[in-house]
């Protein structure tokens, strides 16, 4: 399977970072027990802080031309107008720190997670878009140091164009390459059989995350998403949760408190719609022009399917489920209480720049 195997990038980590994660797997490794505690794993928001939960509802800002003119990459001021715009209607504030403000505080320990699982720097979570991220969760108090960029694996990284010399003096940037866990071992189950997991360190040490997810089609679980960029990308053994198209263990995943008691804020980077070929190969995709956010992943997600079939049969394809691989994980997440699936009940506003 080609989109989250178990491969071993530790040959690209001849870095003396590898050095510290090594003798931390290896103490977590000493203690690790199986276990289902899921609320001995919550985090908590500081004391006096409620985030803002909207389920169901999405805010879409468009702007025409905001493409740079290779086509790979938005223009950063475009980026910036886009995020704050959709920022300011989800949030109902009237600045980009306040913004942010409602969904971190200056307490929190704020993990944002990207995605560059495909090859090349064609499709990953644009910088233009993380750095005005980071810009509003400093503005609303959180200190760089208290803040992590992460991903999978180094090239998953590298496909963000985001590392360590790029970001805010403080800022980390992390990678887990599925060894670097913080958890015990956790029993799930496919329906099948049982598989234990562990949950990643930096998404474990975050109180608060933001999640930088794109709209893409997967080979497996037929959308990648909001949901699966925080499960699939977040775990010790992925590969191990692919049965049956990943559904319902996205939702399982998701919904265990180690990542439902952190998510507060969904990013969505729709600059480009991939409608084939995802996760890895980068075979078809088109220009989308659009930023999302939202505290509901699975109105997202049922939103982002819907948009990724409506281009297929646009380009005379079938649909993802006449093709085998409708992503039955967001019904499923939505019947778990993670969000609303049902598209009739989504309040969608769009911001037209």
């Amino acid at each position: 399977m080609s989109s989250d195997t178990d491969r071993d990038e530790t040959q690209g980590l001849s870095r003396r970072a590898f050095v510290g994660t090594a003798a931390a797997v290896g103490a977590i490794a000493a203690t690790t027990l199986r276990t289902a505690g899921a609320a001995t794993l919550a985090a908590v928001p500081p004391p006096g802080f409620s985030p803002l939960s909207v389920p169901g509802k999405i805010v879409k800002a468009t702007k025409a031309g905001c493409l740079q003119a290779n086509g790979l990459y938005p223009k950063p001021d475009d980026a910036k107008a886009m995020l704050e715009a959709a920022m300011l209607e989800l949030s109902g504030q009237k600045t980009l720190g306040a913004a942010f403000g409602k969904f971190v505080h200056k307490d929190d320990k704020v993990a944002i997670k990207v995605n560059g699982i495909a090859k090349g720097k064609k499709f990953g979570t644009n910088k233009e878009l993380v750095d005005v991220i980071l810009e509003g969760v400093m503005a609303a108090g959180v200190p760089a140091t208290s803040i992590v960029v992460y991903e999978q694996f180094y090239s998953f990284l590298a496909g963000t164009r985001i590392d360590q010399s790029n970001l805010p003096a403080g800022v980390k940037a992390m990678v887990h390459i599925n060894k670097d866990m913080a958890t015990p071992e956790i029993e799930f189950s496919d329906g099948k059989e049982k598989i234990l997991t562990k949950y990643a360190r930096p998404l474990m040490e975050a109180t608060a995350v933001i999640n930088v997810s794109l709209i893409k089609d997967h080979d497996n679980a037929g959308y990648t998403g909001c949901l699966k960029n925080m499960t699939h990308g977040s775990i010790s053994n992925p590969s191990k949760h692919h049965a049956h198209r990943s559904s319902p263990q996205i939702a399982k995943l998701y919904a265990h408190e180690a990542i439902k008691s952190r998510v507060r804020l969904h990013v969505v980077d729709g600059f480009k719609l991939m409608y084939d070929g995802g996760p890895v190969q980068v075979v078809s995709y088109v220009p989308h022009e659009a930023v999302y956010v939202t505290t509901d992943p699975v109105a997202m997600d049922a939103f982002g399917y819907e948009m990724v079939d409506k281009v297929r049969v646009e380009k005379g394809m079938k649909t993802l489920k006449a093709a085998g691989r409708e992503p039955a994980y967001i019904a499923a997440a939505g019947d778990m209480g993670l969000g609303i699936a049902d598209r009739s009940k989504h309040v969608v506003k769009e911001i037209k720049l």
